[in-house]
């Protein structure tokens, strides 16, 4: 539940990085929710529809978000999450080790100060 509340907490932020884990968690978490609420609007009320629409709504611009920051863990640019079979291919792939274009390695927090002062 937490990678689900990091992406929300980055609500519109389509800067930096995202890892594989925070992509995967914030899609399957997002779904069991999804499929949850219509589960209960067809065995309960037709009324909880307005729930399920409000809630997918609700949830685009942190889902394109989130989308957009794995595009950039792989060096791609953003854009990518609009070829259909590809995205999905680079969703899955290991990001870039290191920095890119797009900002510091998620998975080594605190390496890319030491790696720059090494460096110099």
């Amino acid at each position: 539940m937490k990678w689900f509340l990091k992406v929300l907490q980055n609500y519109a932020n389509f800067d930096g990085r995202a890892r594989r884990k925070e992509y995967w968690m914030f899609t399957l978490i997002f779904m069991i929710i999804y499929y949850g609420l219509i589960i209960l609007a067809m065995t309960i009320s037709s009324y909880i529809i307005v729930l399920v629409a409000i809630f997918a709504l609700g949830l685009i611009v942190p889902s394109i978000a989130v989308g957009v920051r794995r595009m950039h863990d792989v060096g791609k640019s953003g854009w990518y999450i609009l070829i259909p079979i590809y995205n999905l291919i680079l969703a899955c792939t290991n990001g870039e080790v290191g920095s890119n274009l797009y900002g510091p390695d998620p998975k080594a927090e605190g390496a890319e100060i030491t790696d720059h002062l090494i460096n110099e």
